[in-house]
Formats: structure tokens, C-alpha cells, sequence
């Protein structure tokens, strides 16, 4: 018998091996397997197995196998060849995604020699004959319980061995215990909260429990208000889940979320709920895992990797904020959209899916509209909770009044935070962009600080007093006091990043707390549940952050919330900018006056008659979308139009354009209401040294099956895009439902 196995490599081929007679009981479909591969051993996953073969080389034997199990069952295989088929992406390197890196199944939690005192006989006599067994004795007299004997290593070089000399004379017990790997710290601590249900929280817990108890593939847009209590209906339909023994998970689109919500779920589920993110370490992803694949845990939250959890028995899934573009990944390849991929795994799955959020993507709310999606609304905010005051600052009129062009804070958000901090209460202030000044200018001749592998602007950072670039990652140089064009001294650094804000701020009230969350401060889960459970403590004042803390998150003392400069992000060249700024306006503004405490918004801009600013200043979604709609449908773009986009990459400007050109010539098989845009630079022209052009194609909605066209289209010319442009100099990536075309 044969096998075909793929490897986590970026071709479509796989390769052949023979099965041993004492393995052929135990290959399965999924399962890895050690193999010859390129002049080295090497795992790879079986994706097939047969009787002949009709390659007519040397076929090598499979040489052992990796684990006892297969990794996936067989819906979340079915979903890997769907994203294998839909992405265009070879199945290795899905499955390369969907496991943890690094991911050890055998795995077991270390051991560690602890020591138990047996007697309370006198050990006196040990002082002088074996003055270390004496110490050791007597340490462990001044400890409550049982102690590691780890903790004896600052009195003695071997406390091991000192150890087992008093067990042998009956002094202690010496016994070893597994240690697991520590979790607790990325949760809150277990919230408890009685809960009484409003009547439109009860018909939308009614309505989903009804679908999870059919066991059939249903899927549900959950609009709510900010502070309506979707948490809570997450928590009542995963209550409901379980009791009929089927499982959940709930994806988030922020690592800065799970500690709040995680503990919700803790002090409801106990140790049934699992957290799954980047920010885990290997030791925790693999302590997680196993839990997980063992059905030990029946709840899993995380970002959007959680959605390839081997949890078995799906009932529900919810994707929360599901309109965030962190849901979609763009780098490594596969490029796929999580709330996507989770709508395939409920399909797969006959589960329920909840699509959840205060400001729904178009696409979804287009598809509630069209029917495919069942609508749940929850317009009031939970309890005695008001909307926030959102007051309106014109920065350009502040500047001239106050005589001071460029301030960071108005007079109006200054006085908001005094007032508050002598009320005892607590202040968000949102500026979605990190760093302390994001342009660097010499003032002698000009010169603006750019990455020399991207074509964007340097960020100075005043911790560490680096100068570095945001998107590639690689780029970092300490700050210099000279042009490196013209030798000048004049430097000018401008802008405002939140290391700046957080230095006024502190300057401005410095009895105050004040804690910033950004990229920056948030390296490590545990630090960012630090951050955040001491501002829910009341131990920090004003917390100072990008996006990471404008969703999702419940402070009943956040009585304001500042936004430094709405308009950030605002004029970029893709048609989703208004979007992205109408809902990070709504949600921040949401984290005001949460439960009995009056809320109030200062939102600071310097295009105050925007229609975009506007809207999101007066909360009004409904007209909002209504506009947006018809500018979308006007140009046909999202959710009207299926779109796709090839990206072309390398690092010589020239011989990106050609490729483009020749495979833009190449392409053939058009079809009505195909629209095609370029080949064009992309707006962000040159990113980790290589230039970057791109080809955009939008299919018609309102013509029958374009999606499949579209698709089919971009296979039947996805050879040429191979032979043609894939190089080690060039490449071409395939990007399906893009969000963004910069």
C-alpha cells in the first residue's frame, strides 16, 4: 500500500511513499509521519492512501509515524481542503496554519521534586554532623504544606541530594508532581454577575438555543447596541450548548479582549473554558492543545487561529466584532478571512454561527438584507445605561482661538479629564497610532525619515530612543541628532503618537495613573491582562490606547472617552476607509457610561462637516449605511461585487512591472459584469525592499453565480500566473475577498 504526502511547503505537489507492513494499521488520513524528503528527514502529513501507485521511480518507505492519532477530525479536514480549493493555496501550507508551530502531541507537563515532612522528631543532632541536612530541615519547618525543593537552592548546590539523605533518615517524604504550565495569568479573575434578562435578550438566547438544539447549519447577525449585553447572550447560548453536549468557541478580533470575557466565561464554566492566541507560549499552546484535542475543554476563546480548534461536537460558534479587518489574514499565505472560514466550519459542522456586532461589516448587513443571514436585534443599551454625550471639536478653530496650531488636547477634552479624575471616575483617551512622532523632518533641507526597505514614514519611539518602521519590522535605528542627507541639525519630529499623548498626559495631571496599551506595551498576553485588570480595578486613572482597547471591553467607570484625531485613516485611497473610521468611532465612543454613570465623548477632528464624522458623532448607523450602501453600489464595489486581487512583488521596480504586464496580457476567459482594474502600483508602493504592483477583479453580484465565475476565472488562469511571474525573483500572490486595496 501507498500514501501521498503533502509537506508545509508553497507547491501544489505531493509525493509518494511506500507503507511498511507493520505501519499499515496504524496510517490513517491526517496523521504524521516521518519520511525521506530532500536529502533529509523531514515530517509531512498523509493526505491519501492507496493500493498502486503510478509513479514509476524509486518509492521511498514511510519510517515512522509521528503521532498515535490523527491531528483533525474529519470536519475540520473537510475545512482544510475547502480552504485548500477556495484560496488557492497548496494543503500543506493550510495545514501548516491550522496547527500550532511547533505543536509536540506527546507532550507532558514537567515534574518536579517537592518535600513533605513525615515526623516532627527532633533533628537537632544533624547541626553538627551534617550541617546541611540541618539547614535544609529546618527551612522546610518554617513552610506550610509541601515545598519544592527547587525553593532550597539559595542555601545549597544540591538540595536534591540533601533531600533524599533525610528521607532515608525519615525526616521528610520526597515525592515529584507535574507542573502544569500557567494560564491564570491571561484571564481576569472569575467575574461573578446575576444577570436578569431584558425581553430582547431573551428572544435572541430563545432564537439561537432553538437552532443549536435542531443540530442544522443556521447563521445570525446579532446587532446590538453598544452595551446592549451580547456577552451575556454568548454566555446563556454556550450554557444552552452544553447542556445538549455539544461544544463552542468564540473567536475575538483583539488579544486585548480575551482576559475580560475569558473571565466571564470562567465564572460560569470553570475549567471547561480554554483562551487560544498568538501570545501563548509554545509550552501553553501545547498544554492548550492536547486539553482541547482530549475534550477536556468545551469552550474555546481566542483570535482568529481559535477557529481551527480540534474541538470536537461543534454547536456553536460566535465571531464577536466581526466587522474587524484583524479577522483577516493577509500574510503568511494562506490569506483567508476567519469570519469566513468559520461560516464553512459551522456548514461543515451542522452548527450555529453568530455573527455579532454594534457596527456590522456591509457585507454581512447586505447579507441580512438579502435574506441569507437571520436577524437578531438588540437596540437598548442593558439596564439603566444611556447612551454618551458625544461632543464635537473642530481643531482648526481651536487652534486659532487658543493662538496654539497643532495642540494635542482642546480646551473642551482637558477639562472633561480634570472633571472626572475629582469625581473618582476613569477616562479612555483613543489615538490609533503608536509610537511618540511618526514624521521626522530635517528643517534645513527637507528630508523626510523613510524606511529604505518601504516607502513610508519612520516612527520615532521615545522608550528606548529608536527610530523604527511599523510595517515591515526590521528596520530600527537609534535616533540620530543629524540629517543623513545634509548633515544638518535642525530635526524636526512631529506628529503625535500614544507615547506622546501618555507623556502630556502625565505632564497635565501627574497625580493621575495613567498606563498606555498599544503594540508597544502589549508584547505578552500577561501584560496586557495586567494593563487591563488594573484599570477594572479602579488602579489606573486614564488608559491611553490604539484600536486594542476601542471594542468590546466593559469598564463601568469609564465615564469618558476621548478620541485625540478622528480623522486618522480617513482620506486613504480604498473604499473601506470610511467604513473602518465610522466603526472605530462608534465603538470607542460605546466604552462611555456603561451601566448607571452618564457617559460623554469628546471627539477632536479637523474635518468636523466630514459626512463619515458626522454620522459617527451622532451614532447614527442607520443613515450611515444607508449613504455608504449607495456610494457602493454606484461604483460596484463590496457587497455588491465578488472581488479579488493579484498581488505581484520584487525588489526591481522594472521587472515587477513586466511580470504584471505579461500576465495581465496572458489572461483570457472573460465574462459578462467581469470588471478588471490595472495592473497599477499599489498605494503602498515599495514594502520589505520588494515594489509591489496589482491587479483587481470585480464580478457583478447581480448576475447569477459571478462568485463561481470569479473563481473559476482566477484557477484557469492561475498556471500562467505560476510559470510566468513565480520566481525566486518575483512572486504573485492571490488574494480572495480582500479587505483593503492599499
Amino acid at each position: 500500500m501507498f500514501v501521498d504526502i503533502t509537506f508545509p511547503i508553497s507547491s501544489f505537489k505531493t509525493f509518494v511513499y511506500k507503507i511498511p507492513i507493520e505501519l499499515k494499521s496504524k496510517i490513517q488520513i491526517g496523521i504524521r509521519v516521518k519520511v525521506h524528503f530532500r536529502n533529509s528527514e523531514a515530517d509531512g502529513f498523509v493526505i491519501k492512501i492507496k493500493e498502486t501507485t503510478k509513479y514509476k521511480g524509486e518509492v521511498k518507505p514511510v519510517l515512522k509515524i509521528v503521532d498515535e492519532k490523527p491531528l483533525f477530525s474529519k470536519s475540520l479536514w473537510k475545512l482544510i481542503v475547502w480552504m485548500s480549493n477556495y484560496y488557492l493555496s497548496p494543503i500543506g501550507q493550510v495545514i501548516k496554519l491550522v496547527l500550532p508551530s511547533g505543536l509536540n502531541t506527546k507532550y507532558s507537563p514537567p515534574k518536579i521534586w517537592f518535600i513533605r515532612k513525615t515526623s516532627n522528631k527532633d533533628y537537632q543532632n544533624l547541626k553538627v554532623k551534617s550541617p546541611k541536612q540541618y539547614l535544609a530541615r529546618k527551612k522546610i519547618d518554617e513552610c506550610e504544606g509541601s515545598v519544592s525543593v527547587k525553593t532550597l537552592s539559595n542555601f545549597m548546590s544540591n538540595p536534591l541530594k540533601v533531600c533524599q539523605e533525610l528521607q532515608k533518615k525519615g525526616f521528610i517524604h520526597l515525592f515529584q508532581k507535574n507542573v502544569l504550565p500557567n494560564t491564570e495569568d491571561l484571564f481576569f479573575p472569575s467575574i461573578q454577575k446575576k444577570i436578569v434578562f431584558n425581553k430582547d435578550q431573551k428572544k435572541a438566547i430563545n432564537k439561537i438555543n432553538s437552532s443549536i438544539l435542531n443540530k442544522k447549519y443556521n447563521s445570525y447577525l446579532l446587532h446590538g447596541v453598544t452595551g446592549s449585553g451580547k456577552t451575556e447572550i454568548y454566555i446563556g447560548t454556550v450554557r444552552y450548548c452544553l447542556e445538549q453536549n455539544l461544544n463552542a468557541i468564540i473567536l475575538l478580533p483583539e488579544i486585548s479582549l480575551t482576559p475580560q470575557i475569558s473571565g466571564r466565561f470562567r465564572s460560569v464554566f470553570g475549567d471547561k473554558v480554554a483562551l487560544w492566541h498568538s501570545k501563548l507560549s509554545r509550552t501553553q499552546r501545547n498544554y492548550t492543545w492536547q486539553r482541547i484535542f482530549s475534550g477536556s475543554i468545551k469552550v474555546v476563546i481566542g483570535a482568529r487561529s481559535a477557529i481551527f480548534s480540534p474541538i470536537s461536537s461543534l454547536g456553536l460558534i460566535v465571531v464577536d466584532e466581526e466587522q474587524e479587518s484583524s479577522f483577516y489574514q493577509d500574510s503568511p499565505s494562506p490569506c483567508y478571512h476567519a469570519r469566513d472560514v468559520a461560516i464553512m466550519r459551522a456548514k461543515i459542522d451542522n452548527a450555529t454561527i453568530v455573527l455579532s456586532s454594534a457596527t456590522p461589516s456591509l457585507e454581512s448587513y447586505y447579507n441580512y438584507l438579502k435574506g441569507k443571514f437571520q436577524y437578531i436585534s438588540l437596540p437598548k443599551r442593558y439596564g439603566s445605561a444611556k447612551y454618551p454625550k458625544v461632543h464635537v471639536v473642530d481643531m482648526i478653530s481651536e487652534g486659532e482661538d487658543s493662538g496654539k496650531a497643532g495642540m494635542v488636547f482642546s480646551g473642551l477634552l482637558q477639562d472633561k479629564i480634570e472633571q472626572r479624575l475629582k469625581n473618582n471616575e476613569q477616562i479612555i483617551i483613543l489615538h490609533n497610532r503608536r509610537g511618540y512622532s511618526p514624521i521626522i523632518k530635517c528643517l534645513d533641507c527637507g528630508n523626510i525619515l523613510m524606511c529604505p526597505r518601504c516607502r513610508v514614514f519612520l516612527t520615532y519611539h521615545n522608550q528606548g530612543e529608536k527610530v523604527t518602521c511599523h510595517f515591515c519590522g526590521f528596520y530600527e535605528v537609534k535616533k540620530k541628532d543629524q540629517c543623513s542627507e545634509c548633515g544638518g541639525d535642525k530635526i524636526l519630529f512631529s506628529g503625535t503618537g500614544t507615547q506622546r499623548v501618555e507623556e502630556i498626559l502625565t505632564e497635565m495631571f501627574p497625580n493621575a495613573s495613567v498606563k498606555r496599551l498599544d503594540l508597544d506595551t502589549g508584547k505578552k498576553g500577561e501584560g496586557i491582562t495586567k494593563i487591563l485588570s488594573e484599570f477594572s480595578d479602579g488602579a489606573v486613572d486614564i488608559l491611553i490606547g490604539t484600536q486594542m482597547i476601542a471594542k468590546g471591553l466593559d469598564f463601568p467607570n469609564a465615564t469618558l472617552v476621548g478620541i485625540v484625531n478622528a480623522d486618522i485613516g480617513l482620506h486613504l485611497p480604498d473604499f473601506r476607509s470610511g467604513e473602518k473610521i465610522f466603526q472605530l468611532i462608534y465603538q470607542a465612543s460605546g466604552r462611555a457610561g456603561r451601566e448607571n454613570k452618564l457617559g460623554e465623548v469628546v471627539l477632536q477632528t479637523y474635518m468636523p462637516d466630514n459626512p463619515v464624522i458626522k454620522y459617527a458623532s451622532e451614532l447614527d448607523i442607520k443613515n450611515f449605511y444607508e449613504s455608504i450602501l449607495s456610494e457602493r453600489k454606484e461604483l460596484n464595489y463590496p457587497p455588491y461585487s465578488w472581488l479579488a486581487k493579484i498581488e505581484f512583488s520584487g525588489n526591481n521596480y522594472n521587472g515587477v512591472e513586466k511580470k504584471t504586464k505579461e500576465f495581465f496580457s496572458s489572461i483570457s476567459g472573460f465574462y459578462e459584469g467581469l470588471e478588471i482594474l490595472g495592473p497599477t502600483p499599489c498605494y503602498l508602493e515599495k514594502l520589505k525592499n520588494n515594489y509591489r504592483f496589482q491587479i483587481v477583479f470585480k464580478s457583478d453580484k447581480t448576475i447569477d453565480f459571478n462568485s463561481a465565475l470569479l473563481h473559476r476565472f482566477i484557477i484557469n488562469n492561475y498556471k500562467n500566473l505560476q510559470t510566468g511571474v513565480n520566481s525566486s525573483a518575483y512572486r504573485a500572490k492571490i488574494f480572495f475577498d480582500p479587505l483593503s486595496l492599499i
